[in-house]
């Protein structure tokens, strides 16, 4: 582990109850997978085992939990631990110098989101890509920073063009004034922080932005979507949108966005959404604007 690591893990193991003290993790009864190596699992991902990777919304303000989950989260997802690869509980602990009860929870976390499986007689092991909750915004950032990265920022910036055109047309037919105005409210915010080159305002403002277009077009099922446009806009690099670049022309077609809400005007606020959500032409990949019928 490295120095960076294992102080970061120290400072925040005083603070978590759950762990113990390095002679206590022996006594722990873990079972391993049968077959299992002791140590084989983490041979080839041991230069990584160190890396303390961006906290994500998912993992964020959890201390060595969140920690925990972050690190195997990153490492399972760049392939460091590839399919099928047992996890032995006993290792992990030892290895982050965390307790029993940090492990089982971060697993348990990390079960959920389709990354690993537990199962009886067999122990844990990571689960291939295909069973995956690529939804899921833990997962969807970090793919968006590890080898996978190009082709996350694509299929988000393509998941994009699918969904956020289709809300805009869908809010103008739900005029709530309530709304609306919190939509000027955020277009004026992200003017005066363009202005004074705050990226990090126009950022928050721009999310609350896109988050409130897809829950006014009355969409159940676009708004359980929304999570993906959020996590399309805190990944930064790669094919880029209009959005991810604070400018006058971007701040325009917000504006024309809600300019058309207002006058009820689906065809316009999905045509300044498409236009919105163009790549720079410097950038290679681009995302094909859906064909105007």
């Amino acid at each position: 582990m490295s120095t960076l690591a294992h102080t970061m893990m120290t400072a925040a193991r005083s603070a978590d109850s759950g762990l113990a003290t390095p002679g206590e993790l022996d006594r722990y009864p873990y079972a391993e997978a049968p077959g299992t190596d002791r140590g084989a699992a983490w041979d080839t991902a041991e230069p990584d085992v160190g890396r303390v990777g961006r906290r994500t919304a998912g993992s964020r303000g959890r201390g060595l939990h969140g920690q925990l989950v972050q690190q195997l989260g990153q490492m399972i997802v760049s392939g460091d631990l590839g399919a099928d690869r047992p996890l032995v509980p006993e290792e992990i602990g030892q290895r982050f110098e965390v307790s029993r009860t940090v492990v089982r929870e971060s697993l348990r976390v990390l079960e959920a989101k389709g990354l690993v499986s537990a199962r009886p007689n067999v122990g844990t092991r990571v689960r291939p890509v295909s069973d995956w909750n690529l939804l899921d915004p833990d997962i969807i950032e970090w793919r968006a920073y590890g080898p996978q990265r190009d082709d996350q920022r694509r299929e988000l910036s393509e998941l994009r063009w699918t969904i956020e055109p289709l809300a805009a047309r869908l809010a103008a037919g739900h005029g709530r004034e309530d709304v609306q105005q919190r939509l000027t409210d955020m277009v004026e915010i992200m003017g005066h922080a363009l202005g004074q080159g705050d990226a990090l305002t126009f950022a928050r403002a721009d999310n609350e932005y896109h988050s409130l277009l897809i829950q006014v077009a009355g969409n159940r099922m676009l708004e359980h979507l929304s999570g993906i446009v959020s996590a399309a806009l805190q990944v930064s690099g790669g094919p880029v949108t209009g959005c991810e670049r604070p400018n006058e022309t971007s701040l325009a077609h917000h504006a024309r966005i809600v300019d058309a809400l207002a006058g009820g005007d689906g065809a316009a606020a999905e045509a300044a959404m498409r236009q919105l959500l163009t790549v720079h032409p410097e950038v290679e990949r681009v995302v094909p604007a859906p064909r105007e019928h």
